[in-house]
């Protein structure tokens, strides 16, 4: 019991001392959940305080602006989110599959709906020569399989499903619709910012003195230091989301496919190919299977982890 224990406690914190571990994929998904979850809590934390502080800045009713922002961003979110699979397949150009085409594919897709119990995705390919897939729609039975045309060349049975398995699982667990909610409120507080920056380029000399007297000009200060560094860091809060959710599609494509070699060796794949970057949106690159850009930079400024760290994970299971 005691050794049990203790191999389990090896695999968490990464250790590697040359013996076989295993690690439950449920214990992988769900660890990554409750990180995702409050990571999100972070990003509204920080929302809600940057118009907290421009509300007092100004001399604003701070809860008339409350009321406001949530109006303004509850009907951004449901636009956004009603059409967020279609506005996802367009800005890459994707198109629906031909079932006689590309009967592999299809077969994939369906081999995976079967396993994960959940209804079968519409399927989509889109121009690109690297192996690269992602998930998007509202929620399981509005969902969206979409694969590159160089995954379905350069994969074989098993390593396109373990592909599919991990999209499978973003769809599962409801990624596509976090992700997408996440991008929303980046995307909120990073327009929200621009227009408390804009405001006072514009308007900053029409102040009183009264205004910028005492506590307020402490507030104004606060105002432009969030406004300046609240995008910055929901950004990296978003990135962090998107590479937690990746460790768990891929715990979620072990579940499905049951077999951790064949999502592996797509990986390994990936890690060898020489093809130039995909070009793609950045709204969208955090939904993609794999990193859409060379990792030049650290792991912290990347949609997702490193290939080394998911394969060694999956080594793990």
């Amino acid at each position: 019991m005691a050794n049990a224990k203790q191999e389990k406690k090896d695999v968490k914190e990464g250790k590697n001392q040359g013996e076989a571990k295993h690690m439950d994929f449920r214990d992988q998904i769900a660890k990554n959940k409750t990180k995702s979850i409050v990571l999100l809590i972070i990003v509204f934390i920080v929302f809600i305080a940057l118009g907290y502080v421009i509300a007092i800045a100004f001399q604003l009713d701070t809860f008339a602006l409350f009321i406001l922002s949530t109006i303004i961003s509850v009907f951004y979110i449901w636009i956004t989110y009603a059409f967020s699979d279609k506005i996802a397949l367009l800005s890459v150009g994707a198109k629906e599959a031909d079932p006689s085409q590309y009967r592999t594919l299809y077969n994939s897709v369906e081999n995976m709906s079967i396993a994960s119990g959940l209804p079968m995705p519409k399927v989509y390919i889109m121009r690109g020569d690297q192996i690269n897939a992602f998930a998007t729609g509202k929620n399981p039975q509005h969902s969206v399989i979409c694969v590159t045309e160089g995954a379905i060349a350069k994969l074989n049975k098993q390593e396109l499903e373990g592909v599919i398995g991990h999209e499978m699982s973003h769809v599962a667990n409801y990624d596509i619709r976090f992700v997408t909610i996440v991008a929303v409120v980046v995307g909120a507080i990073s327009i929200f910012s621009q227009m408390f920056l804009r405001s006072l380029w514009f308007g900053g000399g029409r102040s009183s003195d009264n205004d910028r007297s005492g506590g307020n000009v402490i507030f104004l200060v606060l105002a432009l230091v969030l406004a300046i560094l609240a995008p910055i860091i929901v950004k990296l809060v978003q990135l962090a989301i998107s590479r937690k959710r990746e460790y768990a599609a891929d715990a979620g494509s072990v579940e499905f496919t049951r077999y951790p070699p064949g999502l592996i060796n797509a990986l390994k794949k990936i890690k060898q190919e020489n093809e130039e970057p995909m070009k793609v949106p950045d709204a969208v690159a955090p939904m993609f299977f794999s990193d859409t850009t060379k990792q030049r930079f650290a792991e912290m400024f990347q949609t997702h982890p490193s290939i080394e760290k998911r394969i060694s994970v999956l080594e793990a299971m």
